[in-house]
């Protein structure tokens, strides 16, 4: 029995005790000195009990408690805002008598600011915390340790919330926590909102005191983490290579992971003998990734992709791994985010690369609508150890789509057996596959089950997986909300200098901007975008912009921008360097951004041989940019400049990119000019489509489109006339770059680097 419920219950005996013995002592006078002296007993052991917890309302009296801490001791922090606090807890409990650092009110103690918590020692218990709206001041925001020699060992961390607790540069790791030494928990905990690049949670393997550690990490919830566009995005990472063939034998189960697309690995498995079981991964662009190491043990997962873009599964690399009974539907991922990826290794691998699979099962798991099981995956000059020994046996797979399978190697190594797939799907070998409509219903948890006879294949979810309501801490409610377009107010905005400008700095977030319809707005100051806006016409006539400013609208860290029915000119802009109508803030953005805009004009660009329409910088990064509808005339620079990162070490700007009926003429710079450097596989390295849209006379000198390193581009339907070549260089992974359906006139060369580019029914003139 915890000890603050022991108090309880003593008041309340005592209570009960004491309203009895008033009426006693009224029928016996020697009853009165036997009540005085249980009474005494009593308050003694109140008093005893209640010595050991201490409330404390500041830094100096918590390092004063935590430095007397004896074991049985409760330290309480105060309710309320503890700014630029650095906690470290270093004491020693008994396995009986834990030490313990909690909140007085779950919720109510408030980290903030440059803040972090180290936990040193034995037997200790943090509980009720949350951190956000700061940052730590070292690279770790909990870190189970105090330095290399002085680590924690059978301590919990439970019901801690991290929420948007990130520094100000995009890349500059940071981790938000960390174990060390053995044997140690974390649970009922929630990481929300990381935006920064490292780890959410690592278990670290890099001295012999935190080998075979025995973590448990369980019923956590993580996410969402945004798409970082770069590697270092990991949810959550069990050792790294140059200790992956160290065991760690750490046990993750029954969390949650809730839209974690931070990169293409959710889990980084990197150590041996682990656990991974019970989890549920929803609507999550990744894959729980067996990267190194060997014995993994994954079981019981729930995978659900309702069809969204890049959601991915289970990917197996090295030895002795064993991926059983777990359940996969909706999962649209391919390449290395499919459903079930075995992959291609390395023939006698470096740590750092890839061990080939070697004596792996895949067993009794189930696949339902998703688009792609990737055998050999990585195939390559590099990459070029088959697997072997290795089992694909008694799964389900129901699919609508026939090709399904991916081969990209040599199978010859996989045993397959007793699995069962649809009619539709087509058999990556005949032996193995028995071909069976399976018809499927919901059972009560959610899942599909057969309800046909399928001799023992597939996954038999019986048991309580993770879900929202069992993950986390319960009582905690995220502040931070991404607001949608046009989900606030419908502001007017009257005519005069600088009135959209001060109308901007008025708004709230999701709020829409009308403008009149066919007047002129001037601007002589930069509008600067700090949160979600819409800003459009209110009539079909095309509202006007001018400014006399170096760009019209700026994005800043938490901003994002819709502009409907605008007609923008630069004629009134000044002659300077990079002028841009739309630019991102120079400085890091740790926040992604949205830039949406339809039936816009964009013309008399030209005052300098640099006038871009956006130009964004470096450290920042789009979920989305979308132009449709919209014509460009008159530009000196490039229409869209996506091409800041160039450190070739996978980082790009933008990740989705759509170019949907729209003209562009006389355009000196690129129409579309996209960069992502280096071989890096962690991100999907951008996606463009351009479909149903009139190039003329554009990028004569510097190309009309240039990509770098972007993986699928997708060009349809257009008419280019008299333009600069097409740069399209191929990198990195197993690019998909198409040219489709074009028109192509008097036009200069398509220069392609690389593999994976093709074209189809183009019309040269």
């Amino acid at each position: 029995m915890k000890k603050a419920h022991l108090i309880k219950v003593i008041d309340s005996v005592y209570s009960e005790t004491y309203l009895l013995s008033k009426q006693l002592m009224e029928l016996s006078p020697i009853f009165k000195k036997v009540v005085r002296v249980f009474s005494l007993v009593l308050v003694g052991l109140l008093t005893s009990f209640v010595a050991t917890a201490q409330l404390v309302n500041n830094p100096s009296e918590l390092q004063q408690a935590i430095e007397a801490a004896k074991p049985g001791n409760v330290i309480t922090m105060a309710n309320g805002t503890w700014e630029n606090t650095e906690i470290l807890f270093e004491a020693s409990g008994t396995s009986d008598e834990h030490i313990t650092l909690k909140a007085e009110e779950k919720g109510k103690v408030i980290l903030t600011g440059k803040s972090n918590l180290r936990i040193a020692g034995k037997y200790l218990l943090v509980e009720g915390l949350v951190f956000q709206n700061g940052f730590s001041p070292t690279s770790e925001v909990i870190s189970f340790k105090k330095d290399s020699k002085t680590l924690a060992n059978n301590c919990r961390l439970t019901q801690v919330v991290i929420d948007n607790f990130n520094g100000p540069e995009r890349y500059d790791v940071q981790a938000w926590t960390v174990l060390y030494g053995k044997n140690n928990r974390v649970d009922h905990c929630s990481f929300i909102n990381k935006r920064t690049q490292g780890v959410t949670l690592i278990v670290r393997l890099n001295a012999p005191e935190s080998v075979e550690n025995n973590h448990q990490i369980d019923h956590n919830y993580f996410g969402p983490r945004q798409n970082l566009g770069s590697n270092g995005g990991e949810t959550l990472r069990i050792g790294t290579s140059h200790f992956s063939m160290m065991n760690s034998k750490s046990i993750v189960e029954y969390n949650y992971f809730d839209r974690c697309d931070g990169e293409i690995e959710i889990i980084s498995n990197k150590s041996g003998q682990n656990t991974y079981r019970y989890n549920t991964f929803f609507e999550s662009k990744g894959t729980l990734t067996i990267r190194h190491g060997n014995e993994t043990h994954v079981e019981g997962n729930v995978l659900i992709g309702n069809g969204i873009a890049n959601t991915g599964g289970i990917r197996v690399i090295n030895e002795k791994q064993t991926v059983i009974n777990n359940y996969l539907e909706g999962l649209t991922g391919n390449r290395f985010r499919g459903a079930l990826t075995i992959m291609n290794g390395v023939p006698n691998s470096p740590l750092n690369r890839y061990v080939p699979v070697k004596e792996s099962k895949v067993l009794n798991n189930t696949v339902i609508n998703c688009d792609h099981i990737e055998l050999c995956a990585g195939s390559d000059s590099e990459r070029s150890a088959i697997p072997s020994s290795t089992s694909f046996s008694n799964n389900i797979i129901s699919s609508k789509s026939s090709d399904i399978f991916g081969i990209f190697d040599d199978i010859s190594g996989i045993d397959f057996s007793n699995n069962l797939i649809s009619p539709e799907v087509k058999k990556p070998t005949e032996k193995g596959f028995e071909t069976k409509k399976v018809a499927f219903e919901r059972a009560k948890n959610g899942l599909l089950v057969p309800k046909n006879e399928t001799s023992n294949t597939g996954a038999n979810i019986t048991h309580n997986f993770a879900n929202k309501t069992n993950t986390g801490a319960n009582w905690y409610k995220s502040k931070t909300v991404d607001v949608a377009f046009s989900s606030g107010k419908v502001i007017p905005v009257s005519i005069g200098l600088n009135s959209l400008q001060e109308a901007i700095e008025n708004s709230a977030p999701g709020d829409i901007l009308l403008l009149e319809s066919s007047k002129v707005y001037h601007t002589s100051k930069n509008i600067l975008i700090h949160h979600p806006l819409t800003i459009r016409s209110n009539g079909d006539e095309k509202a006007n912009l001018l400014f006399e400013t170096k760009y019209l609208f700026k994005i800043e860290n938490g901003g994002s921008l819709k502009l409907e029915g605008l007609s923008i000119d630069g004629e009134e802009a000044p002659d300077g360097p990079l002028n841009a109508v739309i630019a991102t803030s120079k400085y890091s953005m740790n926040k992604n951004y949205k830039l949406i805009v339809d039936n816009c004009d964009f013309q008399n660009l030209d005052v300098n041989n640099f006038f871009n329409v956006l130009y964004v910088a470096p450290s920042t990064f789009a979920d989305s940019i979308a132009f449709t509808n919209s014509t460009f005339s008159t530009i000196s620079g490039d229409v869209l400049a996506l091409n800041k990162e160039t450190d070739d070490i996978g980082i790009y700007n933008a990740e989705a990119v759509i170019i949907e009926n729209c003209s562009f003429k006389d355009v000196k710079g690129s129409a579309i000019n996209m960069y992502r450097g280096g071989r890096d596989e962690s991100t999907t390295a951008g996606i463009l489509t351009v479909d149903k849209s009139l190039f003329e006379n554009v990028g004569l000198k510097k190309g009309a489109i240039n990509l770098l390193g972007v993986q699928v581009a997708d060009i349809k339907n257009c008419v280019f006339k008299n333009t600069g070549a097409f740069n399209i260089n191929l990198t990195v992974g197993e690019p998909h770059n198409m040219i489709h359906n074009c028109v192509i006139e008097k036009t200069q060369e398509i220069n392609i680097t690389g593999e994976g580019y093709s074209s189809s029914n183009l019309k040269f003139n």
